[in-house]
């Protein structure tokens, strides 16, 4: 499987793919204390742990309504100061105060142009201008940083000093509730600043910033002591007096001395988090309430109720079904309606010659490719149906998780194929409740650049109240399930559905101080 989607606050401590179908918390571990990143909070983040591997994951809460639409942005702060003056260590010390997760730390120096041979030459003997306004790619620039503030997947491109060309890989950078940017040039661009929220410059002494510029130059980037002095007197000096320093009076704040300056970097701090208890979002509340009485809609699919498939779940809903036949019932269930899911994808009159030759005129499908997409755990089961019918299908994999303090659903961890934004999207969950996590995970997809027409919901049993949610938000999300069940109790959990699908198919006990009620659906 091609992967490029890691959530920012996913660390592995192993290699290889592994299985994410056993996710537990861990009670006590023997690994020491984890060097802290720009991602991490202050305190240990929560584990999952695999037998693989170790991940070190901080839940999104949502960042959309009910409706679906992206209701609030990400908090945009702008970082500018002259070359060395200490910008990214003023941002990690802001990160690092902060203390919440999904903070993306987005660095101007990543978008320096494409030099053509000429510039190539220059810049080896230290004669190419990398401190005017034109060596950076200001569109593709405001372009990332809009759609990164939208809530938008977005590719960076990955900068190499020694060489002063881009690499070929570029970073997928996704799900910023707080994005910190910072570069010499980051208050030059008109629609640049439009984006900004807040507006920071860093002001340190002219004598430290090239005192620092030497020790990084030399140590980081290969160059020599002569080249670098001449290139600050050529290029950085000017440059400074003549674009940067004149926009300190557009900056909201002013640091003086750098991330030393722990009282500016507390009040900078102390704005972030007024600003996002601001942005706060209840979504599934309003989701209980929101058009809960309307006819079921038309892009609702549920496979016949033939005997069959009553039989089936006659099987799989008796809580005195053993784990082996509770599996197997469920696994012919999920072919079936995987089966029943692909004939929604669009197809195309295709004519082929049979082995007596003579002309067939059949179907295929007409797309760029199909990709599945579980939502951990329960919806990985589903995974084997699909590959048996789906030849070599790509599969992405979604962990959400319901933050029991607040009850929102919060995404955990993502990784998906590359290029999904042109694929059909077969969407799988074993069960749906509220709806919430669903419309979180078609978020998701729809942040990745997938077409809302392209994504198709497969879950074996839905609530009413679930379906509705889902199809309010997503009118075109096509939904595919084996059965509808009219209620949910207080809890949320489907009546009179299913018991906690994950816990019967992979025979995992749920923590003693759970009820027997609170183990019915898990799945919001």
């Amino acid at each position: 499987m091609e992967n490029e989607e890691i959530t920012s606050s996913v660390s592995n401590s192993g290699g290889g793919e592994g299985s994410l179908d056993r996710l537990l918390p861990v009670v006590t571990t023997g690994l020491s204390p984890r060097k802290r990143t720009t991602s991490q909070c202050k305190s240990e983040p929560p584990l999952l742990r695999t037998s693989k591997r170790t991940i070190y994951t901080a839940g999104r809460p949502p960042w959309y309504n009910e409706h679906g639409a992206q209701s609030k942005e990400a908090f945009v702060i702008g970082l500018c100061g002259g070359s060395a003056s200490g910008k990214t260590t003023v941002a990690r010390k802001i990160i690092e105060a902060l203390d919440v997760p999904w903070v993306v730390l987005l660095s101007m120096d990543s978008f320096y142009k494409v030099l053509s041979p000429d510039q190539q030459t220059m810049a080896a003997s230290n004669d190419y201008n990398f401190d005017h306004p034109d060596a950076f790619d200001f569109d593709l620039l405001s372009h990332t940083l809009r759609k990164l503030k939208q809530g938008k997947s977005v590719k960076i491109p990955v900068y190499d000093f020694t060489t002063h060309g881009r690499q070929k890989e570029w970073k997928t950078v996704y799900g910023a509730s707080v994005i910190i940017f910072e570069g010499i040039m980051a208050f030059a661009d008109k629609k640049l600043l439009q984006l900004l929220d807040m507006k920071i410059f860093v002001d340190t002494d002219s004598d430290i910033r090239l005192v620092r510029r030497l020790r990084r130059d030399i140590t980081d980037r290969g160059r020599d002591i002569e080249g670098v002095i001449k290139q600050y007197n050529k290029f950085v000096k000017p440059a400074f007096e003549q674009y940067i320093e004149p926009t300190m009076r557009l900056a909201d704040i002013v640091v003086p001395r750098g991330g030393g300056n722990m009282v500016a970097i507390d009040l900078i701090v102390q704005h972030v988090h007024s600003q996002l208890e601001e942005r706060e979002l209840s979504v599934r509340a309003a989701l209980a309430s929101a058009h809960q009485a309307q006819p079921l809609p038309q892009t609702l699919s549920v496979l016949d109720s033939t005997p069959q498939v009553k039989g089936m779940h006659t099987i799989i809903r008796n809580k005195e079904t053993s784990r082996d036949e509770f599996i197997f019932y469920s696994k012919r269930l999920m072919r079936l309606l995987i089966e029943r899911a692909l004939s929604f994808l669009p197809s195309q009159v295709h004519l082929v010659q049979t082995p007596q030759g003579e002309d067939y005129e059949g179907r295929t499908f007409d797309g760029r490719r199909i990709t599945g997409v579980s939502i951990l755990r329960a919806g990985e089961t589903m995974e084997p149906a699909l590959r048996a019918v789906c030849k070599d299908v790509r599969i992405g994999k979604i962990l959400i998780q319901t933050n029991q303090d607040t009850g929102e659903p919060e995404l955990h961890y993502l990784r998906l194929p590359k290029e999904i934004s042109e694929d059909h999207v077969i969407l799988m969950d074993c069960t749906v409740s509220t709806g919430a996590a669903a419309m979180m995970a078609v978020r998701v997809l729809l942040d990745h650049d997938v077409q809302e027409n392209k994504i198709l919901l497969v879950s074996l049993l839905m609530a009413e109240m679930g379906v509705h949610s889902v199809a309010y938000a997503f009118p075109q999300v096509k939904i595919i399930t084996t059965a509808v069940d009219k209620k949910v109790n207080d809890l949320f959990h489907i009546i009179p559905g299913i018991g906690n699908f994950g816990d019967r198919y992979f025979g995992t006990d749920a923590p003693p101080d759970w009820s027997d009620d609170e183990m019915d659906e898990p799945s919001y």
